[in-house]
């Protein structure tokens, strides 16, 4: 049976919580799952100053989980703190958020974004480059509540996230849009319902990535040579392994 990591980079429990039950309701039985919340950094990720510290805290979860030898890891914040990252050190599958819904949108054509947090959007941009897909992101819309506030009124988080996607949709024409965020896992089925277009939430597209995945097609780029001072030793001992 394939292991997952599922580090969260949030300090927020129920969010981890979430992501289990999330992931493992798609994934079933033949995966065994594997979550752990950030021990550090912020309650909820929503800047670009939490966004780098979530990023040495996504590395040092993964550090600090080794021993239990997963077979793939699962980053859960849309915007993927860490992803490159971790793997450059992992010789498995290391899978984002926001990385995995791009992917599977771009396979409609032209798809906009759809989320909580209002500095989310530069961000996401650099996301969407880094993948290669810029040219067929042709909106960000950033709704004022940040994810935690979305996830504390599912209902009337259903119901604002509609109307944001009711209009990108009028105005930008995309072919598919992503409903960004851990805490929106399960929405993009719901409205996919209700608008009559294709809505893609994170969560289920990084599961569906992860059960995708090619174990054996992965390679770390092994250590880089530089010494470090004043991180944990779990993470000392992974920067220094070799692929």
């Amino acid at each position: 049976m394939p292991r997952a990591l599922i580090l969260n980079p949030n300090t927020s429990d129920s969010v981890t919580a979430m992501l289990i039950a999330h992931v493992g309701g798609m994934l079933g039985s033949d995966w065994q799952l594997q979550g752990v919340t950030a021990s550090f950094g912020a309650q909820y990720i929503a800047s670009e100053t939490a966004y780098a510290v979530a990023t040495h805290a996504t590395l040092d979860s993964f550090a600090q989980a080794q021993g239990d030898a997963p077979d793939a890891v699962l980053i859960g914040c849309f915007g993927d703190p860490g992803l490159e990252a971790v793997r450059e050190i992992a010789n498995i599958p290391v899978i984002g958020l926001a990385e995995a819904a791009m992917l599977e949108a771009a396979r409609y054509g032209r798809f906009a974004i759809v989320t909580g947090g209002p500095r989310w959007a530069p961000i996401l941009q650099r996301r969407a480059q880094a993948a290669g897909l810029a040219s067929q992101l042709v909106h960000i819309g950033i709704l004022a509540e940040s994810g935690a506030e979305l996830a504390a009124d599912r209902e009337a988080a259903i119901a604002l996230l509609r109307h944001a996607c009711e209009e990108t949709s009028r105005v930008f024409h995309p072919d598919v849009i992503i409903l960004g965020g851990a805490a929106l896992a399960g929405i993009g089925d719901i409205l996919a319902a209700q608008l009559g277009m294709p809505v893609i939430d994170s969560v289920s597209a990084a599961a569906r990535a992860l059960q995708a995945a090619q174990p054996d097609q992965i390679e770390a780029a092994g250590p880089d040579g530089v010494a470090y001072s004043g991180i944990s030793p779990a993470l000392v001992l992974a920067l220094q392994k070799t692929s």
